[in-house]
């Protein structure tokens, strides 16, 4: 059910490799959190010296003032001086007190007057409350007058004030320096996952890459990844920050009254449940959001790798039509989430605001009015803007619910992808092979139950080169992904100088051996670096000396920069003999024991070939030499030629031998040569 997802095991998973990857940055994370703690904290305090300034000293001037001999204020040629400063050994002359009606003070001769409501007429001060009515002398005050009360207080105001502002200067410097150790800290850990995940991709087999489009590999490092990265700077900050704070406000609210305190804490479970409810959905709806994104990269990846064919063929509207339609489904859900969000977020939080603003001035306003304690202005004041600071926490972390969900699909599909069965790279070297092959009642199946290799025996001496023909779909392509180990065999053994590869890792078994695609496969970079792949071990010498032995130098010299020249990508600025020219010096540069060659010669205009076919006489003595050909005449010295139909060997033997059986392989190259069956041309 989609209600319980959020708490699957796979999301508890999810969430044990997440910070298990944290984990070996914890001193910077932990520290960068601390600050965010003490930047919280000074933030916090705020409130508290408000309600210090407030009640101590704007409200404070109203106490009881002491007359003494010697006081801080003179009023009527008299000296006062505020109760809670008075000189206990000083004497007193009198009692009196400073009361606000409205925009005016009046200077009353008394001590503890009633609060309530006050009206001032005929010299007294009239205040009511609940009933009781009491009259007290009063005179009105002029600003000077007051300001005589206020001015022992504007050195304390100025005092706490400047305390605030160097504890917001203080916040800031901690802010600063969180968010830049917390986010250096999650590009690294995003830096190691995507490297990871990377490392992942060349460890697994050629046939998962069958089934997943490289556009959706592509997702899972860059997007899913940048993904989680938020996880780490956006909504650890804020989940983290967010508790710092409630804590803290929850802390002062205690402080300042336990009734109001309890009641606020009803919020807690609330949010609780509401994030429940809201990750049940939001992970159904972000797993199908960040499916559909990984099919839009897929299919745009193929379409640029394609647009040649797509402008050929006039498909441009097919194209984005089918474009159209995933990213409408990827649109859809992404409304679906956008509407979640708005239903869960700002008005709920703003309705729980309003809930606790309202329960809050009844609160206060029963006080006023005797059905509760009475409250200082400051403690009002600090009870309201704890309030209002403690739905700005709640709101940043439901703000980032959605992130939080998202990084945590984001994170499920980026294990899935690295939890796929892979061979580690091996650091040890392998002896060069001797370069004897044998293949011993080989079966092959792609998919279950459909055999591309029917019991295929045959075997290879060093220095031999054995050649492999058929019509398309015989099998050809598939014994060289046995022999290289792109697929393992599901019967029969193939060995290596008699071991059997299978008891050897799949590096191992390409260690000294170079291969030569039909289509050349050249990287973004220069000549060089595609003819050594990035060996540095591989000189430019060596790799000059490759490109003369397959007949590239004049193709070179032609270059302003030779083998520094830079390679767009796939080498489109080279024609398909260049880019196999370049393919070719790619294999031998390596000096491999095995040598395969698929169908290496198709795409190379005639020229091309004779030269070609003149360096590779060259360069395969000593070597073991597998050819896929489609072209006979390029096969006619080969030492064995195997004719394949539909997976098995229907004849094999060299280039004489086959033509004397006049069977399949003859009739084949008769076909090539433009002759009918009995020789004459037709």
């Amino acid at each position: 059910m989609a209600v319980n997802e959020a708490q699957t095991p796979e999301a508890t998973k999810t969430g044990k490799r997440l910070f298990l990857y944290a984990w070996p940055f914890r001193k910077t994370i932990f520290i960068s959190l601390f600050f965010l703690a003490i930047a919280a904290a000074a933030e916090l305090t705020g409130p508290f010296i408000a309600k210090t300034m407030i009640d101590n000293h704007i409200v404070g001037v109203e106490q009881t003032w002491m007359e003494t001999p010697n006081g801080d204020v003179t009023f009527d040629d008299r000296q006062f001086s505020r109760m809670d400063r008075h000189d206990p050994g000083a004497a007193v002359l009198g009692e009196a007190s400073v009361v606000q009606v409205g925009l005016t003070y009046y200077f009353v001769e008394a001590a503890d007057v009633l609060v309530g409501e006050e009206a001032f007429e005929n010299g007294e001060l009239t205040v009511s409350r609940n009933g009781e009515t009491a009259s007290y002398p009063a005179q009105e005050m002029t600003q000077g007058e007051v300001y005589q009360f206020y001015a022992p207080e504007v050195p304390y105001i100025i005092g706490w004030m400047g305390l605030y502002l160097a504890l917001i200067i203080l916040s800031s410097f901690f802010h600063y320096y969180q968010s830049l150790w917390l986010q250096t800290s999650a590009n690294r850990i995003i830096k190691k996952m995507r490297e990871d995940v990377f490392k992942k991709v060349h460890e697994l087999p050629v046939r998962y890459f069958d089934h997943m489009p490289t556009g959706k590999i592509v997702s899972r490092i860059t997007n899913d990844t940048e993904a989680i990265r938020e996880l780490y700077v956006r909504v650890l900050a804020t989940f983290f920050t967010g508790i710092i704070y409630m804590i803290g406000i929850f802390i002062a609210i205690f402080l300042l009254d336990v009734r109001l305190a309890l009641a606020t804490l009803l919020i807690i479970p609330i949010l609780i449940i509401w994030m429940i409810v809201y990750r049940s959905f939001a992970g159904r709806y972000n797993r199908v959001i960040r499916e559909k994104l990984s099919d839009l990269n897929g299919r745009m990846n193929e379409n640029i790798q394609g647009m040649s064919l797509v402008q050929a063929f006039g498909q441009e509207k097919a194209v984005s039509e089918e474009f159209e339609t995933h990213n409408t489904e990827h649109y859809r859900f992404n409304q679906k989430m956008l509407t979640l969000n708005s239903l869960t977020s700002f008005n709920l939080i703003g309705l729980i605001r309003n809930i606790a603003f309202v329960t809050l001035i009844w609160y206060f306003a029963g006080g006023s009015m005797g059905v509760g304690m009475i409250f200082s202005l400051g403690v009002v004041y600090a009870f309201v803007d704890y309030i209002n600071r403690l739905f700005e926490p709640i709101n940043g972390i439901v703000g980032q619910l959605a992130q939080l969900e998202e990084a945590r699909i984001a994170g499920e599909r980026v294990f899935h992808l690295m939890d796929q069965e892979g061979e580690p790279l091996p650091d040890t070297a392998v002896a060069r092979f001797h370069g004897d092959v044998a293949f011993q009642n080989v079966w092959l199946s792609y998919e279950p139950g459909h055999p591309v290799l029917k019991d295929i025996s045959f075997s290879a001496k060093k220095g031999e080169t054995v050649a492999f023909v058929g019509h398309t779909g015989s099998g050809k392509s598939s014994i060289m992904n046995v022999l290289f180990r792109f697929y393992d065999h599901d019967k029969g053994e193939v060995t290596i100088d008699r071991r059997d590869t299978l008891s050897m890792t799949r590096q191992e078994v390409r260690s000294h051996m170079a291969i030569v695609l039909q289509d050349p496969f050249l990287f973004t970079g220069t000549i060089y670096t595609n003819v050594a792949m990035g060996d540095p071990s591989i000189t430019k010498a060596q790799v000059q000396k490759a490109l003369d032995q397959v007949g590239a130098t004049a193709f070179i010299q032609s270059l302003p920069s030779g083998i520094d020249e830079e390679v767009k990508e796939k080498g489109s600025t080279f024609s398909a003999g260049e880019r196999q020219l370049i393919s070719f010096a790619r294999a031998l540069v390596v000096d491999p024991a095995i040598l395969i060659l698929d169908e290496a010669t198709a795409n190379i205009d005639t020229e091309t070939e004779a030269m070609i076919q003149h360096a590779l006489d060259v360069v395969k003595a000593g070597r073991t030499t597998f050819v896929i050909a489609h072209r006979l005449s390029t096969i006619r010295e080969a030492d064995q030629i195997i004719v394949l139909n539909e997976g098995e060997i229907a004849e094999q033997g060299d280039h004489a031998s086959l033509m004397a059986v006049r069977g399949r392989y003859h009739h084949m190259y008769q076909l090539q040569k433009g002759a009918s069956s009995d020789g004459q041309v037709s």
